[in-house]
């Protein structure tokens, strides 16, 4: 859906952070608002000391990358060059999403493909070939779909707990 606002993408940095963490718990609202408790929990990332810190780090050794509309945030992600700990590092060099989101109020308007067309054209500058993402798995299966819409391919499941994920990849 066009917002009728255009997309700008810039790099972002550790001064983002905190706009980074209102996009995610604005993301949580509006997935609680849909019933979907699971994916992120209920409580804001904000709120959470151990979840800012672990976005703290992936900031600071990864590309942050922050979507704007008329200069404000409206969504994030952040480009590494390995996954978390959770799943195993591909065999080949790879650039792995992280910490993808949209404002909630901008869900539906094409911020997180525009995003990821992004991740895909500095994947494709930095001369990798392979873009992999990881993501829920549960809500059956929606933002599987999500990605595969987006060009991904499904390979392996995982499960955190019982916190179902799924990686994908992307050929760039």
């Amino acid at each position: 859906m066009d917002t009728g606002n255009k997309i700008q993408i810039r790099p972002g940095g550790a001064a983002d952070v905190p706009a980074m963490l209102a996009i995610f718990d604005s993301a949580v609202v509006w997935l609680n608002g849909r019933g979907i408790t699971a994916q992120w929990g209920t409580e804001p990332f904000s709120a959470r000391p151990k979840t800012v810190e672990m976005v703290e780090k992936v900031v600071a050794e990864g590309d942050p990358w922050i979507a704007e509309i008329d200069g404000r945030p409206v969504g994030t992600l952040t480009l590494t060059p390995h996954p978390g700990a959770y799943v195993a590092p591909a065999d080949e060099p790879e650039r792995y999403v992280r910490f993808l989101a949209t404002d909630g109020r901008r869900h539906g308007h094409g911020v997180g493909a525009a995003l990821l067309a992004h991740a895909a054209e500095e994947t494709r500058r930095a001369g990798v070939s392979l873009l992999r993402v990881d993501c829920f798995a549960g809500s059956d299966g929606r933002l599987v779909e999500y990605y595969e819409r987006q060009g991904f391919i499904r390979t392996e499941a995982f499960a955190v707990g019982d916190w179902p994920g799924q990686v994908l990849e992307r050929r760039v």
